[in-house]
């Protein structure tokens, strides 16, 4: 390759470098981030309300049947214990297994109530998410934004963001709601709490054995 074909190629690839860079730094400088705060725009949706009131009234019926069966084992509980001394052997071993066959129930029921409710509101959640979702979608692609962020969380995604960055109400907006108008109830849906009482944690203590 002569000098002069050698200064050509380096003049040519300076030039595509040139152009890649500016392309890059253009598009860059395109990027349109917005951010919002799903706990935020879920409470202010109308799905809301009836998304707490529907989890709560399932948490009620969980705790009714918790109640039911602790209130079954202290009724037991409290018989064996009145007539533990006048029992034989066999009988006061069988009370005392049957009452540490309810405990261990009462404990399992607890655990599963608190899975099922948390998966109870999952289920709730999952229209109002699906919906949030597609108005999030379509705002950004109205109003150019290249990535929405969620500022929500002990560790949000976002940790700095300016005020006009904040897409929230756009967003309400877009399904018809008034931004601020359920302002008294705006807060995450509820967590799901521990719809139960405690369960019995010891069995009764063991009365002497009859002579």
């Amino acid at each position: 390759m002569t000098t002069m074909n050698k200064i050509r190629f380096a003049l040519a690839a300076a030039a595509l470098i040139f152009t890649t860079s500016t392309a890059t730094l253009a598009q860059q400088a395109s990027l349109k981030i917005g951010y919002t705060s799903v706990d935020y725009v879920l409470s202010q949706m109308p799905e809301s309300k009836q998304i707490e009131s529907d989890l709560k009234a399932y948490s009620s019926q969980l705790e009714a049947q918790l109640k039911s069966k602790i209130a079954d084992y202290q009724t037991k509980a409290e018989a064996y214990q009145k007539g533990a001394s006048a029992m034989t052997d066999v009988v006061r071993a069988d009370k005392e297994k049957e009452l540490t066959g309810l405990q261990g129930s009462i404990q399992e029921f607890q655990r599963s109530a608190d899975n099922s409710l948390q998966q109870k509101q999952q289920t709730l959640l999952k229209p109002a998410l699906d919906k949030l979702q597609k108005t999030i979608d379509a705002v950004a692609t109205e109003n150019g934004y290249t990535y929405v962020l969620n500022s929500d969380g002990a560790s949000p995604v976002l940790l700095h963001g300016p005020k006009e960055g904040d897409i929230s109400d756009m967003i309400l907006k877009k399904m018809g709601v008034t931004p601020g108008a359920n302002q008294a109830s705006a807060q995450a849906a509820p967590a799901p709490a521990k719809a139960t009482p405690a369960a019995p944690a010891t069995t009764p203590a063991k009365k002497g054995k009859k002579k």
